[in-house]
């Protein structure tokens, strides 16, 4: 399948009539640049971009085109149903984010602590009082079992996005991967189908001042976030802190995983997660 991760968004900076400047920059997953084009403001529209990804496409348009941008993504699913292309909201566009970030640092003197890939994002939002599960644990598996337990499995909702598998992040099979377990009793499929639509990236701890209490915060679709949970509790505060560990050891690979209870023999859903 060809794939690319594009982004269209406006310069920092202005031109020489002091008009905001658009860029369209293109990427496909191997990190080749594959085509960049700039425009006006006033120019900036789904015609436009039609028009340019036809020209970056040359005898072959790609099968889909991955945004991170929420500002990009409404012009670009224009252009991308008019040419018969499958788009996908998602933060996981590591070559096109290498590449911002690289051309970013070309105008370092320009335009002093200018970061590309910065998203305004909503504060958290508590989580509907519906979808609390009955219980939640920290959990962890070796990375070289994440596959092996959960492919074969009859989950209902199964995420294992084959550019996070540990074998493909380079992670050693014996490294361990952290995650959260969420006891769902009869609302576990219910929590899961929400979660599903809302599209989970990645499962945070934040920590209060003392350090002693905090909450995790759910990450989901493009800059929207959930408190998932809170506590006041110094040892679920340490197990929080070594589940923060755990994920700088695995390069931020972590999960979640949904199931009706701690017998083991049923899960409802399972999410591979990674922080950007």
């Amino acid at each position: 399948m060809k794939i690319w991760q594009i982004d269209f968004y406006y310069f920092p900076w202005l031109n020489n009539k002091e008009q905001k400047q658009w860029k369209l920059l293109i990427c496909d997953r191997a990190g080749n640049l594959v085509h960049e084009a700039e425009c006006l403001q006033s120019q900036a529209n789904a015609k436009w971009l039609s028009d340019r990804l036809r020209q970056a496409a040359d005898t072959k348009l790609p099968d889909k085109i991955q945004v991170f941008r929420p500002q990009a993504l409404g012009l670009l699913s224009i252009a991308a149903e008019q040419l018969g292309i499958e788009i996908e909201a998602t933060r996981h566009t590591t070559a096109l984010k290498q590449e911002l970030t690289k051309q970013a640092s070309q105008y370092g003197r320009q335009i002093p602590n200018y970061n590309p890939l910065a998203l305004d994002k909503p504060p958290p939002q508590p989580l509907p009082e519906d979808l609390w599960g009955e219980e939640w644990n920290f959990a962890s598996v070796a990375a070289g079992e994440i596959e092996q337990t959960f492919s074969d499995r009859p989950i209902p909702v199964l995420n294992l996005p084959e550019s996070l598998l540990p074998i493909n992040l380079g992670i050693s099979s014996s490294v361990v991967v952290p995650g959260v377990v969420i006891y769902g009793g009869r609302k576990s499929l219910q929590i899961v189908r929400w979660l599903e639509q809302k599209q989970p990236v990645a499962l945070n701890y934040i920590p209060t001042e003392v350090g002693r209490s905090g909450g995790l915060v759910l990450e989901v679709g493009l800059v929207d976030r959930w408190v998932f949970a809170t506590f006041e509790n110094e040892a679920v505060a340490k197990a929080a802190r070594n589940y923060e560990q755990s994920k700088q050891q695995s390069q931020g690979l972590h999960f979640l995983l949904v199931q009706p209870d701690d017998s083991g023999m049923t899960y409802t859903g399972f999410w591979l997660l990674k922080d950007e």
